[in-house]
């Protein structure tokens, strides 16, 4: 199947994308943004409205730049404390998503659009692999130098304000790290299920980590047997990579519940 230099290509991208994903799923997860996460996958169609309307012809420009915008003004409404966390970003997610469909809907614009709701990780082309090798760049900078300080904030915000943490400094920048990796590979994975890949290979990891050590390299170990494993599986039998991928992490996280529970007994 590699002979082929489009599955060679999807194979690179998933080497990139799904440590990542591990990585900052860890985060997500120990900070209860999950919906964060999500309503970030929704506000894309919105961000590719937008730049259809204003004739940029590169989408992911125009994703890019409302999903940083959207990221940080979801952060900082949220800090108001007008109403539930969830109950914000829910609104926001919804409301993303309906605008979107309604812009791109206008003139029956939207079938151009569709492959972006479940992703094609074979239509991967080398320069945007170096993209996403840059964007992994950033995030492995941004995990050595803040990753103690946002497990701080996780575990005590007003501790971790005490020990003279700059809070909003951190979640800012954090945010728009998660903006820029789910805005990079939303075309390769999918609307429908980013979040997904985000989320479950962390809360596999978490249902058997027995320590942070161990908690980061389960989460990036699933992650990368979840997208190999998907690839090779949907290339043989013929069906959607990202969906693959993400029932196989359903798998393993489902495994990971049992062996927790069987512990725990």
């Amino acid at each position: 199947m590699f002979r082929y230099e489009f599955m060679l290509n999807a194979l690179y991208a998933i080497l990139i994308i799904t440590p990542l994903f591990g990585i900052v799923g860890t985060a997500i997860v120990n900070n209860k943004m999950a919906f964060f996460s999500d309503a970030l996958g929704h506000s894309a169609l919105t961000g590719i409205a937008i730049g259809a309307l204003l004739g940029i012809t590169n989408p992911t420009i125009s994703m890019i730049i409302f999903g940083i915008v959207f990221a940080l003004l979801l952060n900082r409404i949220k800090d108001l404390k007008i109403t539930s966390k969830d109950t914000i970003i829910s609104v926001f997610s919804s409301t993303a998503l309906a605008l979107g469909l309604v812009i791109l809907s206008k003139n029956g614009n939207f079938a151009k659009f569709s492959n972006y709701l479940i992703g094609d990780i074979l239509s991967i082309s080398a320069s945007e692999i170096l993209a996403l090798l840059g964007i992994a760049v950033l995030i492995l900078l941004f995990w050595i130098l803040f990753s103690n300080k946002l497990y701080a904030i996780s575990l005590n915000p007003s501790l971790a304000k005490s020990k003279g943490i700059n809070i909003t400094l951190t979640e800012n920048l954090f945010i728009v790290l998660v903006a820029l990796i789910v805005m990079l590979s939303i075309r390769w994975v999918g609307i429908l299920i980013i979040n997904s890949l985000l989320i479950l290979p962390a809360a596999a990891s978490r249902n058997i980590a027995k320590n942070l050590r161990q908690y980061h390299l389960f989460a990036v170990i699933f992650a990368l047997v979840s997208g190999v494993l998907g690839l090779i599986t949907s290339y043989y039998a013929g069906i959607a990579t990202g969906p693959t991928i993400v029932l196989i992490a359903s798998v393993i996280f489902f495994a990971t519940y049992a062996i927790r529970r069987k512990i725990g007994d």
